[in-house]
């Protein structure tokens, strides 16, 4: 074997250091993060932002040459993971599959649900039908992976094929395996949503920002993730960046929340407001309501249970749940704060063409809480009745 062959070898065309190899792993990965993140989830799926058709193009090859992802398939997965939160037929809910299974072999279940050729065609509405996307990504997609084997060799030598080895790896386990499982296991969470979603952590920029799962569930639609003074989100920085070129139109983003003070009863302002932030008030509800009642009754109660309040103990157990209903049942004054929250979000389901309707069922209940006699509640309704809406600073 000649000298020149084994430097091949060795160090590929390039000839590079191992800290030069490590540092084109990361760009790699991270653009393939990108091209998740903003073309795959915010684009394609949720119609958040636009980009050029060149950015749009070069995240679809990207994608493919990188993860064999199949944009139609991508994106109709996630719309029913949407769809069908934290039910049997969430494609990859920890709570079902559970968290091992999700975390580590995430990959397995989106390949097992991309082949539901029904799901493709309800939720996949919308996707790319051009003819490369028929007569290469759609078509051969693990020929991307297989040239991406090709380059890293070419350029690496045998480390190449270690670098891909890991690129492979990488999506799998921080996408479908984190992301989807310790994104509905642990973190905090914003909004008190009617799913599981967390937050892993206030910054967002490892994977893309998103990290910021629960504020994603509440405005899935906005293109922005980052929704407090203290989070940051990668990915809304490179959209501005883009959008500064001209690259890159933003669609839609959360609205921000304001409360105007001193309005006797709701308003169109209101209801607007109300319907745009219901998670929110959900979440308004537990801390100006239940959790000042809660830290005075309920100091005995575990920290499972006082925190199943946010959700009415909809994700305990059979066992918990059941002393979880025991404990309310036997205490009149908190049953009766839980059927307030109840009742309040019973609005959003009330199934009328008129928005009358609604309006007329906010207005009853924040009559009624203030002639409850509990000051939490007639502190929650001057500032449920004072919401505003007003478009978030991009």
């Amino acid at each position: 074997m000649s000298l020149e062959l084994f430097d091949w070898l060795a160090r590929g065309f390039t000839q590079a250091s191992y800290w030069q190899m490590a540092a084109y792993f990361l760009v790699v990965t991270q653009l393939t993060m990108m091209s998740t993140t903003l073309y795959l989830h915010r684009s394609a799926a949720h119609r958040g932002v636009d980009f050029h058709p060149v950015v749009a193009h070069w995240f679809r090859f990207w994608s493919w040459l990188t993860t064999a992802m199949v944009t139609k398939e991508w994106t109709a997965v996630h719309r029913k993971h949407h769809a069908k939160c934290e039910t049997a037929e969430d494609p990859h809910s920890p709570r079902f599959q559970g968290i091992h299974r999700v975390l580590w072999r995430g990959v397995e279940l989106y390949q097992s649900a991309r082949l539901d050729k029904d799901m493709l065609e309800k939720y996949g509405k919308g996707s790319p039908d051009d003819f490369i996307e028929r007569a290469v990504y759609s078509r051969v997609p693990f020929m991307g992976p297989t040239l991406m084997l090709f380059i890293n060799v070419a350029l690496f030598g045998i480390p190449g094929v270690a670098i891909w080895a890991l690129q492979m790896a990488w999506m799998p386990f921080w996408a479908a395996g984190v992301i989807n499982g310790l994104g509905h296991w642990w973190g905090y969470r914003n909004f008190d949503t009617a799913d599981t979603a967390t937050n892993l952590t206030p910054w967002g920029v490892w994977i893309g920002g998103e990290e910021l799962h629960n504020n994603h569930h509440a405005f899935p639609s906005s293109a922005k993730f980052s929704l407090r003074k203290y989070e940051f989100d990668i990915g809304w920085a490179v959209i501005s960046g883009l959008r500064a070129l001209g690259l890159a139109k933003v669609l839609r983003v959360a609205p921000e929340l304001d409360v105007r003070p001193n309005i006797p009863v709701p308003d169109a302002d209101t209801m607007r407001a109300v319907m745009a932030h219901r998670w929110q008030v959900a979440t308004d509800y537990f801390q100006i309501v239940l959790k000042p009642h809660l830290q005075a009754e309920a100091a005995d109660l575990p920290r499972r249970l006082r925190r199943a309040f946010r959700s009415e103990g909809k994700w305990l157990d059979e066992a918990h749940r059941a002393r979880f209903s025991a404990w309310i049942a036997e205490r009149p004054n908190t049953a009766r704060l839980m059927e307030f929250r109840a009742r309040l979000l019973a609005i959003y389901d009330i199934k009328s063409a008129a928005a009358e309707a609604k309006m007329e069922a906010l207005r009853i209940w924040c009559a009624e809480a203030e002639a409850s006699g509990v000051r939490q509640l007639e502190e929650f309704s001057a500032r449920l009745k004072g919401y505003s809406m007003v478009p978030a600073r991009a």
